[in-house]
């Protein structure tokens, strides 16, 4: 009897690891190797009932970086380009800033004077893009600039830079039972505007840096939220840990990076106990979107790579790895 009962379960084992396997399909954008095979096994391992690493659909969470992740972040992230612009726009209805730094080096064209102004500059900048007006006014200025906004090099809107195999691989783990969810420095309230087009992650399962809201009553009694300039939460570096605890409550067993600031969530994800998947996306395609890693001011690739490597963690070769990069 016991001998029929292991016969059967390692039958159903097979069975549905080899269905796994046939939905490898569901990643034509991958090439055939090491990253896209460790996928797949991953997945069939963690979503065979009776299998050693079965894991519940309920506890089966993956999270996913923005920028350099799942879309373009180069030559500037792109929630900055739109910071930029919008302050441009802004500009005729506050004359003051044509004597005021950091906005007189900026809407002169004064790069030098701009760098001089440093982080500090370009955050009053972002902040004051991100400031001032009620959420749906924001989330419509968002919309408004995606949907006229496009990449210097690319000359694509930016929301259509996200990348190919990375959409795919988030409805091939959606398909096997896996929540996913956007977990990034990005602010959360920029992202959440076309998330769910873009990747099919819903408004709520985007977890993002956040700025303070005030509630408030208009003149006939209508509510609305304020944004201020006020930083309320980071959710980078250690803050991701910190806010996948706050926001999904779950420890990941899925986790993809591109950059040092996705170091923490993947340490955190690694600590949990059985399966285990983390991942980080290595760009080194000049020639389809750009090659950097180490030496980086945007989506520096340096302490986590090392980590990855001592660690075993599994590294995209984009070049290599990828028939595609987007759309």
């Amino acid at each position: 009897m016991r001998r029929i009962i292991h016969l059967i379960s390692s039958a159903v084992f097979w069975i549905c690891a080899s269905s796994a396997y046939a939905q490898s399909d569901a990643l034509p954008s991958w090439n055939n190797g090491g990253i896209k095979n460790s996928i797949v096994d991953f997945v069939a391992r963690v979503t065979t009932p009776g299998g050693a690493d079965f894991v519940t659909p309920t506890e089966r969470i993956a999270v996913f970086d923005n920028d350099g992740t799942l879309w373009c972040e180069q030559p500037i992230y792109f929630q900055a380009a739109f910071a930029l612009d919008r302050v441009k726009a802004m500009a005729a209805q506050h004359p003051e800033w044509k004597q005021q730094q950091p906005f007189k080096a900026f809407l002169s064209g004064d790069r030098k004077a701009l760098a001089e102004q440093g982080k500090k500059g370009l955050l009053t900048l972002v902040a004051t893009a991100h400031s001032g007006m009620t959420t749906d006014d924001f989330a419509t200025s968002v919309a408004d600039w995606l949907a006229s906004a496009k990449h210097p090099r690319f000359n694509r809107p930016y929301n259509e830079l996200i990348y190919q195999p990375m959409v795919e691989l988030l409805a091939y783990l959606r398909a096997n039972g896996f929540k996913t969810f956007i977990v990034s420095g990005g602010g959360v309230e920029f992202m959440r505007v076309w998330a769910e087009k873009a990747y099919g992650i819903p408004p709520e399962q985007v977890v993002g840096s956040t700025g303070v809201t005030k509630y408030q009553l208009d003149v006939t009694g209508k509510p609305s939220l304020l944004k201020t300039a006020k930083v309320q939460f980071i959710d980078d570096g250690p803050g991701k840990p910190v806010g996948i605890n706050m926001i999904i409550g779950r420890r990941p067993i899925f986790a993809f990076g591109n950059s040092d600031g996705d170091l923490q969530m993947l340490q955190w994800t690694a600590a949990g106990a059985g399966a285990r998947f983390m991942g980080l996306v290595r760009h080194t395609d000049a020639e389809r979107e750009y090659a950097y890693d180490r030496q980086s001011k945007i989506g520096k690739l340096d302490k986590a790579l090392d980590e990855a490597t001592a660690k075993g963690w599994q590294v995209v070769d984009m070049k290599r790895d990828w028939k595609a990069i987007f759309p």
